[in-house]
């Protein structure tokens, strides 16, 4: 008996990556780039100048219509009554009990429009939901994954980059974008990412026009001075981590809140006050519980002595008792020491706590350390 092959999704730039030598990996169902020459020398050309990820592999979805953004208000925990156009908001997707379905940014294009970005993982998983929350309330919801592109522009030098195409977009703040056309290509560009440098990400029409873009963009010079190059998976999980980034199946997940992974920010429980009980958000209820009650449990940054890194489910040991388990680590390019994120009881989560982490054969000496482990210079 054969077994199948799974077939993988592809990016419109796949034959890029593929002429460039990536190493190729499944990522969640999609043939993604996991390095082109090596995560540090990736991970560094981003930390000193720029690099573009190929993120089409997260989900796109548009909300459309009279109610788009009751419902939005509804399966997000982030207030979206009152965004602006041009707005964009990190939020989460909570279950009843206030775990993490997904981390998303909500795009506010229009009075009732909003585009959603999610992650790869769970953008079955959200339709589904958000499919049986619909009720009676008036909205149409496309998903525009695999129709559109998407990319992220990291790195100090990235604005200098886009500047030569656009006068608008350097000027944007922190979470705000614009609807800009690069000759015939419609892009839809945020001052937004995943990294913790400055930078933008991306949304456009996929196909052949996805491909055009990205070759203007990458010789944007035009001497071929490299100021951008291709970067993987494997160097943006080391940029999030260095920047104390959540990554969804490590610090949060559907068994754990918001609120136990420091993502308080992100969280409105004033929703729905007084007798507007229909203006709450799915899992506030059990949200509103943890917090009156109390945290057991914190997200901690961690650096640890030697030069062996921690990996995620490693237990986090306080005088030879468990006490958590890491979430993220790795030996950090930028700092150069043993850095990680665990979830710890509330008693030791406190700064310069002394704790230990069991590797298997050893166990490493760790301080709590403020997150995030690295913060980039102020745009200029």
């Amino acid at each position: 008996m054969t077994t199948a092959t799974k077939t993988l999704l592809k990016t419109p730039f796949h034959a890029f990556h593929v002429e460039q030598g990536a190493r190729m990996v499944d990522f969640a169902g999609w043939e993604m780039p996991l390095l082109y020459s090596s995560i540090l020398e990736e991970h560094r050309q981003v930390r000193t100048s720029g690099g573009f990820f190929d993120v089409s592999h997260m989900g796109r979805v548009r909300f459309s219509g009279r109610h788009a953004r009751k419902f939005l208000d509804r399966v997000c925990t982030r207030r979206i009554l009152g965004m602006e156009r041009g707005q964009c908001r990190y939020s989460l997707v909570c279950n009843e009990r206030g775990g993490c379905r997904d981390d998303v940014l909500v795009y506010a294009i229009d009075e009732d429009e909003f585009l959603m970005v999610c992650n790869a993982s769970n953008r079955a998983k959200l339709l589904e939901h958000f499919a049986a929350q619909k009720a009676d309330m008036t909205f149409s919801m496309k998903d525009e994954t695999e129709s559109t592109a998407m990319v992220a522009l990291q790195g100090p030098r990235v604005m200098e980059v886009i500047g030569r195409f656009s006068r608008e977009v350097p000027t944007l703040k922190r979470y705000r974008f614009a609807q800009k056309n690069l000759l015939v290509i419609k892009l839809l560009v945020s001052r937004t990412g995943y990294t913790g440098e400055d930078g933008v990400e991306v949304i456009l029409p996929g196909g052949m026009m996805a491909r055009q873009a990205l070759k203007l963009m990458l010789d944007a010079d035009g001497t071929g001075a490299g100021l951008l190059k291709p970067a993987g998976l494997g160097a943006r999980d080391s940029l999030r981590l260095e920047a104390g980034m959540p990554l969804y199946g490590h610090e949060i997940d559907e068994e754990v809140d918001p609120l136990t992974a420091g993502l308080d920010f992100a969280v409105n429980l004033d929703k729905g006050v007084g007798e507007d009980r229909a203006g709450r958000f799915i899992g506030q209820e059990a949200l509103e519980k943890i917090k009156a009650q109390g945290l057991s449990r914190r997200l901690v940054g961690l650096r640890l002595a030697g030069r062996r890194s921690a990996r995620q489910g490693m237990p986090v040991l306080a005088a030879g008792r468990p006490v958590g388990r890491v979430t993220s680590g790795c030996l950090s390019p930028t700092l150069d020491v043993p850095i990680a994120m665990a979830i710890v009881e509330v008693g030791s989560a406190a700064i310069g706590t002394s704790l230990e982490i069991d590797l298997g054969r050893e166990r490493a000496n760790a301080e709590v350390v403020p997150l995030p482990f690295y913060k980039a210079a102020p745009a200029k």
